[in-house]
């Protein structure tokens, strides 16, 4: 018997960790432009004092294409898991549409 790979919920958790980092896929809600950003564990997370989360981003990312700007903000539990995820003017798309595009660039 053959089971299926259960697709993954980007909508809750967008972050597909990669060691020591962690990437996230993008689609520009402007042009439609598909782009990969990496997030370093031991860089661009900071410590939040917000009581919700222990972890932060708060990133701005620019498209190559339009430059429209995308704004990524999320919180983490200690284990890196996100407790909330916010991102304006673009939306969270799986690993496997990046994939899929990467002939189209």
């Amino acid at each position: 018997m053959f089971f299926r790979k259960k697709k993954k919920d980007v909508s809750s958790n967008p972050f597909y960790k990669e060691g020591n980092s962690m990437k996230i896929y993008i689609k520009c809600g402007k042009c439609g432009y598909v782009m990969e950003f990496k997030i370093l564990n031991d860089r661009d997370l900071m410590v939040s004092y917000d009581g919700v989360s222990a972890y932060m981003i708060d990133k701005l990312y620019v498209c190559p294409k339009c430059y429209n700007q995308i704004s990524v903000k999320a919180g983490f539990k200690g284990n890196l898991k996100p407790a909330y995820v916010d991102i304006n003017g673009g939306k969270f798309v799986a690993k496997e549409v990046y994939e899929g595009k990467e002939g189209e660039r």
